[in-house]
């Protein structure tokens, strides 16, 4: 199953099996519109079955069914939250999920040069924009790592099918 990170359980909450959750939807309580949940163990994937939740100041907890006791919780800790990307919802022409980007190839349009910057290796929150992290590689100019804003002025264009990401951005940066 092909499945993205939408949430990390972190800790325990109270000792009747609750957890605490930080989501990384946009809307922090979309995540509960994405189920089943997976966690990678080392039995491989298993499927993690909410019962109840509730927002708790600015965060959520959750009730894991069949788990009422906080030592057993404790072992769901510090596990990302996965679904199967199928269950995401479609997007409108233009934007992109964040998985969609990681690994594409970054090429900048400077001076009327075309030059390969590396690859994306993430993608950063930040309070004015998000920053695509590109990490050079064996075919880029160098090996450097660039933080890009992902903004209009300076991504020109995205294409998935080529798995090129086009920008203005000067490699000096």
């Amino acid at each position: 199953m092909d499945t993205v990170v939408v949430g990390r359980i972190t800790a325990v909450f109270g000792v009747r099996g609750w957890v605490k959750l930080f989501s990384f939807t946009e809307d922090r309580e979309a995540i509960f519109d994405y189920q089943p949940w997976w966690v990678e163990t080392a039995q491989g994937l298993q499927q993690l079955v909410v019962d109840d939740w509730k927002s708790h100041g600015d965060g959520l907890i959750v009730h894991i069914k069949g788990i009422d006791d906080r030592d057993i919780a404790r072992t769901w800790c510090q596990q990302d939250v996965l679904v199967a990307k199928t269950q995401l919802p479609s997007l409108i022409d233009g934007d992109f999920y964040w998985h969609q980007l990681e690994g594409l190839v970054v090429v900048s349009h400077f001076k009327g040069q075309q030059l390969r910057l590396g690859k994306v290796k993430l993608l950063l929150e930040t309070g004015a924009n998000d920053v695509l992290v590109v990490v050079g590689d064996s075919q880029s100019i160098d090996l450097e790592e660039r933080l890009i804003p992902y903004a209009e002025q300076f991504v020109n264009n995205i294409d998935l099918q080529s798995q090129i990401i086009d920008v203005s951005w000067d490699p000096e940066f």
